[in-house]
């Protein structure tokens, strides 16, 4: 019989890394807006590294809180392009990583860890510019005794992550694309970025624009107002 909650199960095919270099350039932002700010983690998943975007393919880890058996299996069978994203159930009584695996990850290309629980180190983690996006922080150590899956469904702060979805992180947080949708959602999002990049040069050159919307969205709604 099938062992649910200790195995691990195979991975999906790793999309062009081309795909993902087309969103170095994107912002979380214009990606959540077009994807009905849905599919995005709660606020309290931030990043702890000192800077720099996170893109890769997510390798997905199910892990009961505190321990971390399964994070390290992750690390060794990671290919280059993917991060690791842990469900630890958000608990900060134990860290799932610290500075060892997160240097023993980025010399061997994966390109970041999400971490829904705990990490340590984070002083370390915050000179290097390697993303590492955790719910906390605490020096206690991890267990190492399982249970947990890897690639599997895992839930990180609210946002549903499949093994094989495209996870990008910057300052703002976290959203994950589907592979299937990446293609689409990148022509809208770049309609949305031109277009707030005309309103910002409009603004600068001293222009005005349009705020109708705003008095015309408040009579559809109902709302009543006196103003001389």
């Amino acid at each position: 019989m099938e062992k649910i909650g200790f195995r691990i199960q195979p991975r999906r095919q790793l999309p062009d890394l081309q795909l993902l270099e087309q969103f170095q350039d994107v912002v979380t932002p214009h990606i959540s807006d077009n994807i009905n700010r849905l599919f995005a983690s709660c606020s309290q998943l931030r990043p702890y590294h000192a800077g720099g975007k996170l893109i890769g393919v997510a390798l997905t880890v199910k892990t009961r809180p505190g321990d971390n058996l399964l994070t390290h299996k992750a690390i060794d069978m990671a290919l280059p392009g993917e991060v690791i994203v842990v469900d630890a159930g958000g608990d900060l009584t134990n860290s799932i990583i610290g500075e060892i695996m997160t240097r023993l990850a980025e010399k061997q290309g994966i390109t970041g860890f999400v971490i829904d629980g705990a990490i340590r180190d984070s002083g370390a983690i915050g000179q290097r510019s390697f993303p590492v996006y955790a719910r906390g922080v605490t020096h206690r150590g991890p267990y190492k005794d399982g249970p947990g899956e890897i690639n599997v469904p895992v839930s990180i702060g609210g946002m549903t992550v499949n093994p094989g979805d495209i996870i990008i992180g910057d300052e703002d947080g976290l959203v994950a694309v589907p592979v299937e949708i990446a293609d689409a959602l990148l022509e809208k999002v770049r309609q949305t970025q031109k277009i707030e990049d005309d309103i910002i040069s409009t603004l600068e050159a001293g222009g005005s624009i349009n705020r109708d919307w705003v008095d015309e969205m408040l009579k559809q709604k109902g709302c009543q107002w006196n103003i001389e």
